[in-house]
C-alpha cells in the first residue's frame, strides 16, 4: 500500500498521470483545488474592485451619452444657424452693409428669428453684426434691440474670421447690462457669408443658456446620484448640475479644489476615472474630454453609493458555495462517464466498420491509453477510407476515360459523314479522290484500333492525325491548312494512343471554323532531354482564361459532348500518375496552343 502511494506521488510530481488508474483521484484533486482557489480569488477580487468598476463603467457610459446628446444639440444649432444666414431678407439686408439700411426688411428678419426661437427653445437670443459697427439682437423675452458695436474689437473676432465659416463656441459672451441673465450662456459664433459668392457679410451669434444643455441630457440620469459638470476648452465651468443646492456647492468646491489635478488628467488621457477627497468624504470622478470643441464632461459620485452594492457580494458568496457543492457532486458522475463514454463510442465505431461505414472517433480522449487507442484507430480508418475512395475514383476515371477513348475511336457520325463525302465524290466521277479518301479512312481506323493496344509510337499518332486531316480537308475544302514539324528521333517514342487527334479536332471545330476564314493548324513534335514535346496550335478565334475554365468545369460536371480536352487530360493524368503534362495557352483573336510534355518511355503494365 505504501509503495503504491509513493508511486502515485512520484507520478504526480513528474507531470500529468500517464495511467488510467491515477486519472480519477488526480481529477478530483484538480477539481477541488480549482474550485476552492477560484472561489477565493473571485470573492477577494470582486470585493475589492467589482462595485468600483461597475460605477466607473456606468459613469463613463453616462458621460459619453451626455456628450453625444450635447454634440447633437450643438449640431442642431449649427443647422439652425445655416437656416438663419441663408434667409433671403437677411442676405439682402447685410449685402447693403448696414442692418439699419431697410426697416421693412429688418421687420421681416425680426419676425423670422422670433418665430424660429419660439419653435426652437434651446436658442435664447440671436445677435447679428454687420460691417458698419451695428448689432441687431432678437431675444425670446425682449424686443429687438440695436446697438453700436465694432465687431472687430471682440476677442473672438480673429478666430471666427480664420475659421472661414466654421463655428466656434464661447462661454458667457455677454454684450452689456441689458443681457443680464441667470446662469451661464454659451455663444455659438460664425461668419455670415453671401450665399452667392461666399463673401463675408457679418457675424452671427446664437446664445444658448446652460439650462438647454442640462435639458439635452436630463433624461439620461434616471434619478441616479451622479452630479454632472461641463467645462469649456479653458476648463471654465459651463454647467454644474446637482440635485440640490448643497450638492451644487459641493460640486463647485470639488472642481475648484482639485482643478490642477483635473487639468493634468485632461492632458494625459481623453477619458478616465480617479478618486478625490473633500473633507472626510471620498468621491469618484469620471471624465471625458476631447471632441470637436474640446469640452470636458465630468461626473461625480460619492463612495457611499458603492457600499450598498457591496451587499450583493454576500449573496454571491452563498451562490458560489452552492455551485461548488454542486460541482463536486456532479463531477463524480462526469469523471466516470468521461472514461466509459469514449470507450463505448470507440466500440460503436468499430462495429460499423465491417459494413463499410468507416467512422472516425472524434471525442477528445480523457487518458493517455485512450488517446493512443483513438489515434491508432483513426489512422487506420483514415488510411482504409482513403484507399477505398482512391480505388473507386480511379476505377471510375479509368472506365470513363476508356469509354470516351472508345467513343473517340469509333465516332459513328465521323464515319457516316466521311462515307457521304466518298459517295458524293464517286457520283461526281472523282475517282482519285475517292481512292485517296478511302485509303486515309482505312489507315485512320487501322491505326486508331491498333490491335487494342493503349500505347503506340509518336510516328503512328502523327499518322492518325495526318489521315484525319486528309479526310477533313475533303469535307471542308479551303477551310484550313495543316503543317507538320516532327523532329527526327521522335517517331519511335511510345505515347498513349489518341492524344493528338481529339485536340486537332477541337482546333478545327472550335478554333478555325468559327473564324470564318482559312486558318492554319500546326502540329509539332520534338525531343528535349528526357521528354517529348507535342504541340497543337491554331490561329483561330482563341479563348479567354474564363472560357477555358468554363469548358473544363462543364466537362467535369459530366456534360461531356466529345472526348475533347478533359478526356485527354484525364487519360494523361492516369497514364503519367498525376504529373503536370498538359498546358493550354490562348488569347481571344490570336488562336490557341496546347502543349503536351510527355516523359520518354512507359511502364510495363501499359505496354501490355
Amino acid at each position: 500500500m505504501k509503495t503504491r502511494l509513493v508511486e502515485s506521488i512520484r507520478s504526480l510530481s513528474y507531470g500529468k498521470p500517464k495511467k488510467l488508474a491515477f486519472k480519477i483521484p488526480f481529477a478530483y484533486f484538480l477539481v477541488i483545488l480549482f474550485t476552492v482557489g477560484l472561489s477565493y480569488m473571485v470573492l477577494d477580487q470582486m470585493a475589492a474592485n467589482s462595485a468600483q468598476k461597475k460605477i466607473n463603467e456606468a459613469s463613463l457610459q453616462t458621460v459619453t451619452s451626455i456628450r453625444t446628446n450635447v454634440d447633437l444639440m450643438i449640431e442642431n444649432v449649427n443647422n439652425y444657424s445655416k437656416m438663419i444666414f441663408s434667409d433671403r431678407n437677411l442676405q439682402n439686408l447685410l449685402r447693403q452693409g448696414d442692418v439699419y439700411a431697410n426697416l421693412q426688411t429688418q421687420s421681416k428678419v425680426s419676425s423670422y428669428l422670433y418665430n424660429l426661437m419660439q419653435a426652437v427653445p434651446i436658442i435664447d437670443s440671436v445677435h447679428i453684426y454687420d460691417h458698419a459697427g451695428h448689432r441687431f439682437t432678437v431675444a425670446t423675452q425682449e424686443l429687438p434691440t440695436y446697438m453700436e458695436v465694432d465687431i472687430k474689437d471682440a476677442p473672438w473676432y480673429d478666430q471666427v474670421v480664420s475659421n472661414k465659416g466654421k463655428y466656434i463656441l464661447r462661454l458667457d459672451n455677454r454684450r452689456g447690462p441689458a443681457d443680464s441673465v441667470d446662469g451661464n450662456i454659451v455663444s455659438f459664433i460664425r461668419l455670415i457669408r453671401d450665399i452667392d459668392n461666399t463673401a463675408p457679410l457679418g457675424v452671427l451669434v446664437i446664445d444658448i443658456k446652460d439650462d438647454a444643455l442640462v435639458q439635452a441630457y436630463s433624461n439620461l440620469q434616471n434619478g441616479s446620484s451622479l452630479q454632472i459638470a461641463i467645462l469649456d476648452e479653458n476648463n471654465q465651468t459651463i454647467v454644474a448640475d446637482a440635485t440640490d443646492e448643497q450638492g451644487s456647492a459641493v460640486l463647485h468646491e470639488l472642481l475648484d479644489t482639485n482643478k490642477a489635478m483635473l487639468e493634468e488628467q485632461f492632458q494625459q488621457k481623453d477619458s478616465g476615472s480617479l478618486s478625490m477627497n473633500l473633507g472626510s468624504r471620498k468621491y469618484t470622478v469620471t471624465y471625458l474630454s476631447g471632441g470637436a470643441y474640446n469640452w470636458k464632461f465630468v461626473s461625480i459620485s460619492p463612495h457611499d453609493s458603492m457600499e450598498s452594492r457591496n451587499q450583493s457580494l454576500v449573496v454571491l458568496t452563498l451562490v458560489l458555495l452552492i455551485i461548488n457543492g454542486t460541482i463536486f457532486f456532479v463531477s463524480s458522475f462526469v469523471i466516470s462517464r468521461s472514461i466509459i463514454k469514449p470507450i463505448q463510442k470507440l466500440l460503436r465505431a468499430m462495429n460499423k466498420a465491417p459494413s463499410g461505414n468507416f467512422m472516425k472517433v472524434t471525442t477528445e480522449p480523457s487518458s493517455f491509453e485512450l488517446e493512443q487507442l483513438y489515434n491508432g484507430y483513426n489512422r487506420m480508418i483514415e488510411q482504409i477510407d482513403q484507399l477505398v475512395k482512391r480505388v473507386i475514383e480511379e476505377q471510375k476515371t479509368i472506365r470513363k476515360a476508356e469509354l470516351n477513348a472508345l467513343q473517340s475511336q469509333i465516332k459513328p457520325h465521323f464515319l457516316y459523314n466521311t462515307l457521304d463525302s466518298i459517295t458524293s465524290l464517286a457520283l461526281s466521277g472523282e475517282n482519285e479522290q475517292v481512292c485517296e479518301l478511302i485509303e486515309a479512312l482505312g489507315s485512320y481506323y487501322r491505326l486508331s484500333v491498333s490491335k487494342g493496344q493503349d500505347v503506340i509510337t509518336v510516328g503512328e499518332e502523327i499518322e492518325i492525325v495526318r489521315n484525319y486531316l486528309i479526310i477533313q480537308s475533303v469535307r471542308y475544302p479551303d477551310v484550313f491548312e495543316a503543317r507538320f514539324e516532327v523532329e527526327e528521333g521522335c517517331d519511335p517514342i511510345p505515347i498513349p494512343k489518341l492524344v493528338l487527334q481529339p485536340l486537332v479536332e477541337n482546333s478545327l471545330y472550335h478554333g478555325i471554323r468559327p473564324k470564318g476564314m482559312k486558318g492554319t493548324i500546326r502540329i509539332t513534335a520534338k525531343q528535349v532531354e528526357e521528354s517529348v514535346i507535342l504541340s497543337i496550335s491554331d490561329d483561330g478565334i482563341g479563348m479567354s482564361r474564363e472560357e477555358i475554365e468554363q469548358i473544363l468545369f462543364t466537362e467535369r460536371q459530366g456534360q461531356i459532348k466529345s472526348f475533347g480536352l478533359w478526356g485527354t487530360m484525364e487519360r494523361l493524368r492516369i497514364f503519367y500518375e498525376d504529373k503536370d503534362v498538359f498546358h493550354i495557352e490562348s488569347e481571344p483573336g490570336s488562336g490557341t496552343t496546347i502543349t503536351l510534355i510527355l516523359p520518354n518511355g512507359v511502364d510495363a503494365p501499359w505496354k501490355s
